[in-house]
């Protein structure tokens, strides 16, 4: 007994040359955008916050960024970085703690205590933070 195989389009490449690439689709709704392995759901209550990688698998974005825009694909290209890590249990957190590297540092809400210095949830000097970084600038 025979069996077809499917037609779904992958990338394609001949002599190493891509004929064709995978894309980001937008549905129909443009309330989710689609990455393969993760779902991107865009939503209002995010405050100041552009994009989070949450524990439940999901990456939420801030509706106030416009679709499309290069705001977007940053902070897609971040937000993916972190749950990565996450996956791969380099990056963790709870409501009490953020784990790096086997290392906790205690959270207060959207602070983060580091090196006996309080910081704000994002901010670049954070070393997840500096590492998805480094990671979009081609740098790790």
């Amino acid at each position: 007994m025979g069996f077809k195989l499917g037609t779904a389009r992958t990338n394609q490449a001949s002599r190493g040359v891509v004929k064709n690439k995978l894309q980001f689709n937008k549905q129909a709704s443009n309330s989710h955008i689609t990455i393969p392995g993760e779902t991107i759901i865009r939503v209002d209550d995010l405050g100041d916050v552009l994009g989070l990688a949450s524990n439940d698998g999901n990456i939420y974005i801030n509706n106030k960024i416009t679709p499309g825009s290069m705001l977007e694909h940053e902070t897609l290209a971040e937000e993916i970085k972190h749950m990565a890590d996450m996956k791969t249990g380099k990056l963790g957190y709870d409501d009490d703690y953020i784990y790096f590297r086997g290392e906790k540092f205690e959270r207060d809400g959207d602070k983060i205590k580091y090196n006996g210095k309080t910081y704000q949830h994002g901010d670049p000097r954070l070393p997840w933070e500096s590492d998805a970084k480094e990671l979009e600038n081609g740098n790790i």
